[in-house]
């Protein structure tokens, strides 16, 4: 077929001889066999497609070299061919020829019956029309509007129930009961949301998802101040159902920023409107920052303690937040018997997105925290406050920082910084105050006893009760307290002790109310004026008011106490509770007393804040220093006795004084001849020098020139020194590495130097009780150069060991202060010691002294040893080896004096002459002598 539609296509131009001869071709008679092996015969590619070009196939066909013949034959095939298929294309349309004409009729019968089909159809629509219009619209649109009501009535029923649910569950706080039923809702609606009113319910169920998830961030803001676990819980369930998990986590430290803003505000705002005392709404409009700086020095620590209970409120809120998150995963990851979890991806995401943003966000929280903190603390100027008050901010802001570390892990920089900046400004003023305290105290002190428990300790101040109450110096006394309500409670963290219920911002009132102290009623005494009374009048009480003879009545309460001992059984107790103090009650006044008080002070602040440390550890020297300043001042210092030659100042003491003198003493407060150039800042650091109080006499001989006085002040500074001995491993502690130098130089150069003030305070006694002078003369008046050996001393040994046996005063004295064994040591070895002295001056005195005479000069001093020995205890006896060495020297040569005079520069020239002189003279020639007495002159004899 494609053949034949080929050459027709291709040949349809040819003349009309060609059709006619194809005419005959199908006219000749052909067997039928022969016909279809011409027809197989056709190359297949004649039948391909309708495409082919048969010419220019047969033309390619062509050999290279054209024969004619071949040509023709060829020509003559497809000839052949193309009448055969001709022919079986006739043959076919002339045998189907009847059924096309058959089926020509059928397809006319049918265009016939169409048409009259189309008539009855259009008969029809037309009756259908009729009917309509007169029973569809009239009676059945009745029934389908009836039945299209009663639908509609029923939704409308069932949405009114679904939005009262909704309501019911909101304020039941059931939030994912409330979501769960929109979801749901919303899932049915869009299985008919090709209706246009199931569209807008579907809208309006999605409005009523938006109100829910308002109402639900406002719930989750509550959970920042008063965290619930129920409440939580349903809010987090509630986020899961919406797969907002991430967002909720984000709201959530918005929500406690703010709180953290909003809070700290209303409770400032509280207390400056309080005490404003009107209803200004000006407060309301200011920021934070200018609002702290209108909080009164009385409302502040109320107003601080409530700002960080606030703020304990919201990070304890957040802590708890970490808490149910941990367990919360904990659980959904734990698999469940016979039941293994897996976790979707996106649930994983949710729960890894969630921790990292609790655990970044405790370093933000707790920041946020320390900027408001920080800007109440710069708020007021607090250099005025009253040291308890501030003791009280520091162990609250110390606390706050403990709540911080446990927090988040966090050393409070900010805060730190901040404290540190209101303390360093603090301190400097209250040292400078306390400083001039001391100083009136000093010059008003009439250096008596004070009366305290012969067991008396610092540890029993108020001051150093913190030392007792922490386990380390880094506690706080508001931490210590919490520690020692047990060993176990003294392990858990804020968090865990505070974690249901109470705030560790609320001991403070409660553990100063605790605080009760009375060192001064010592002995069993009920009240420090009965005590003070035995040291005044041991049987009369003639002159205490009478209200004071009844009970004792508390100072600080104003309430008698449960037992009140009755004044008999108290008297009855004076006589040997007093003798028990003065045997073993330590020697200190009230200004000692003070001194340790606000040492206790300073290292509570140091304790407290340890940036500051060392500033505190110097300023603590210094009041040492000044103590020790004071007491040489007052009953050391005599240019006089200090030229003595016996030492009696060491130059690690001089030098001590020297340094306190320059760095300390504000010397142009002192004198008109002081410089005046020094720099104001200096003197800002210096305090003048102490003046003795005129009630103080010094000059009486009776009260042997004030030795009650100098007995109490030389033993309160020794006392003091021992105080701060004890104290040395803590203020270690405490110190900077790079400054614990200046803390040791403080000990070794200036605490253990106390003690060494015994021998300037105690000389001035011993020289003036006793009077060498008449010595001397009792001296002047024995004969030394007699001719036989006496077995008799002179009668100035006993005239002199007498006064100092019989000296009734120094027994007055003991009667009422207790002179240490070390200070009566030092009494009489200054006693020995100027009296040693006075013998060598006496044989110094002699003009002629012969061999009997130096023997007699040896009878006396052995005799005078030998009573000494039974009157002291002390050895061995001071300057023995000064007298003996010089009665010896009678007996030198001119050699060996010559030697003696360059090794012993301790005799002074007179003595040394002496010797030469009055031992010598008579066996040497004038020429020696004079070279003995020239060698004395050029010796340079420095003083000791």
């Amino acid at each position: 077929r494609s053949f034949l539609s080929s050459r027709l296509s291709s040949q349809g131009s040819l003349a009309s001889p060609m059709t006619e001869e194809l005419r005959e071709l199908r006219e000749q008679p052909i067997d039928p066999q022969a016909e279809q092996e011409i027809i197989d015969s056709i190359e297949e590619v004649y039948y391909s497609n309708d495409s082919f070009d048969m010419v220019q196939h047969e033309l390619e066909k062509l050999p290279p070299e054209l024969n004619l013949q071949e040509l023709e034959e060829h020509r003559d095939k497809l000839k052949r061919q193309q009448a055969a298929v001709s022919k079986k294309v006739a043959d076919l349309i002339l045998e189907k020829q009847p059924a096309y004409v058959k089926e020509l009729e059928r397809v006319t019968a049918l265009q016939t019956n169409l048409q009259l089909a189309a008539v009855i159809c259009t008969n029809a629509r037309r009756q259908l029309s009729v009917s309509k219009e007169g029973f569809t619209e009239a009676s059945l649109g009745l029934l389908s509007n009836q039945r299209r009501r009663q639908l509609l009535t029923g939704l409308l029923k069932s949405l009114r129930t679904i939005k009262t649910l909704v309501k019911n569950l909101l304020s039941e706080e059931d939030y994912p009961g409330a979501i769960q039923l929109c979801l749901e809702c919303q899932k049915a609606a869009s299985t008919f949301k090709h209706y246009s009113c199931i569209s807008e319910l579907n809208s309006k169920l999605q409005d009523t998802l938006e109100q829910i998830e308002e109402q639900l961030d406002v719930a989750l803001s509550k959970t920042c101040k008063h965290f619930d676990v129920s409440h939580y819980t349903k809010v987090q369930l509630a986020y899961t159902l919406l797969g907002k998990t991430q967002t909720a986590m984000d709201q959530l430290h918005m929500h406690f920023t703010q709180a953290i803003h909003n809070t700290v505000f209303q409770v400032v705002l509280g207390y400056v409107e309080l005490c404003a005392g009107n209803a200004d709404t000006k407060f309301q409009k200011m920021q934070y920052k200018d609002l702290c700086t209108h909080i009164t020095v009385d409302s502040y620590i109320p107003c601080l303690s409530d700002l960080c209970k606030a703020l304990w409120e919201v990070m304890l809120s957040y802590h708890r937040t970490m808490q149910w998150h941990e367990e919360h995963d904990q659980h959904e990851t734990t698999p469940t018997t016979g039941m293994r979890r897996c976790p979707s991806d996106e649930s994983v995401v949710d729960r890894s997105y969630v921790k990292k943003k609790l655990e970044h966000g405790l370093t933000r929280i707790w920041q946020d925290v320390q900027l408001k903190v920080k800007a109440y603390i710069l708020g007021t100027d607090m250099s005025n406050f009253k040291y308890d008050d501030f003791i009280v901010v520091l162990d609250v802001i110390s606390r706050l920082m403990q709540v911080g570390e446990e927090f988040c892990g966090s050393k409070s920089e900010v805060l730190q910084e901040s404290i540190k900046r209101q303390s360093v400004n603090y301190f400097k003023n209250y040292h400078r105050a306390r400083l001039e305290e001391l100083r009136m105290f000093l010059e008003n002190e009439t250096w008596e006893l004070c009366p305290v428990k012969s067991n008396f300790n610092i540890a029993q101040l108020h001051e150093f009760k913190f030392m007792g109450q922490c386990r380390s110096p880094s506690i706080s006394p508001s931490r210590q307290a919490g520690s020692s309500t047990g060993p176990a409670q003294g392990e858990l963290s804020l968090f865990q002790q505070y974690l249901q219920e109470g705030n560790p911002f609320e001991m403070h009132a409660e553990q100063k109310e605790e605080e009760t102290e009375d060192v001064l009623a010592s002995n069993g005494y009920e009240s420090d004026e009965l005590e003070k009374s035995v040291y005044q009048d041991y049987d009369s009480d003639s002159d205490v008011p009478e209200e004071l003879k009844q009970d004792y009545v508390d100072e600080q309460t104003g309430d008698a106490p449960l037992k009140s001992a009755s004044r008999e059984t108290i008297r009855s107790k004076k006589k040997s509770d007093y003798n028990l103090n003065k045997t073993n009650a330590p020697i200190l006044t009230n200004t000692t007393l003070n001194v340790i008080r606000l040492v206790g002070k300073y290292m509570q602040m140091m304790n407290i804040l340890k940036p500051i440390a060392f500033d505190v550890i110097h300023c603590v020297s210094q009041l040492f220093d000044y103590y020790l300043y004071a007491v040489y001042t007052f009953f050391g210092r005599n240019d006089m006795y200090e030229s003595s030659g016996l030492g009696l100042i060491s130059s690690r003491l001089r030098t001590t004084l020297n340094r306190i003198q320059e760095s300390l003493i504000d010397m142009e407060a002192v004198g008109e001849n002081a410089p005046v150039h020094s720099a104001a800042e200096d003197r800002k650091e210096k305090v003048p020098s102490p003046h003795l109080s005129q009630l103080v006499v010094l000059t009486n001989s009776g009260t042997l020139y004030g030795l009650a006085q100098r007995v109490v002040a030389t033993e309160s500074l020794v006392f003091l020194a021992e105080q701060f001995e004890s104290l040395q491993s803590h203020l270690d502690t405490m110190m900077p590495a790079a400054k614990k130098p200046f803390l040791q130089q403080f000990y070794s150069q200036t605490v253990s130097t106390a003690s060494e003030l015994r021998k300037p305070i105690y000389w001035i006694v011993a020289a003036k009780a006793i009077d060498y002078e008449q010595m001397l003369l009792l001296m002047a008046g024995v004969k030394w150069d007699i001719r036989e050996i006496m077995s008799q001393h002179n009668v100035y040994v006993d005239v002199l060991l007498q006064v100092m046996l019989h000296k009734k005063s120094l027994q007055d004295v003991s009667r009422h202060v207790r002179i240490p064994a070390a200070g009566v040591h030092v009494l009489w070895e200054h006693c020995i010691r100027l009296a040693n002295r006075t013998l060598v001056e006496g044989y110094a005195n002699v003009k002629k002294c012969s061999n009997e005479g130096r023997a007699l000069m040896q009878l006396d001093f052995q005799q005078f040893l030998m009573k000494l020995e039974k009157l002291t205890d002390l050895r061995p006896i001071p300057d023995k080896e000064f007298v003996e060495t010089y009665i010896k020297a009678y007996y030198l040569t001119e050699n060996d004096m010559e030697q003696f005079i360059k090794n012993h520069r301790e005799y002074s020239m007179k003595q040394l002459a002496n010797l030469v002189n009055v031992c010598l003279g008579s066996h040497i020639n004038k020429k020696a002598r004079q070279k003995l007495l020239a060698a004395i002159d050029d010796i340079d004899r420095p003083k000791r």
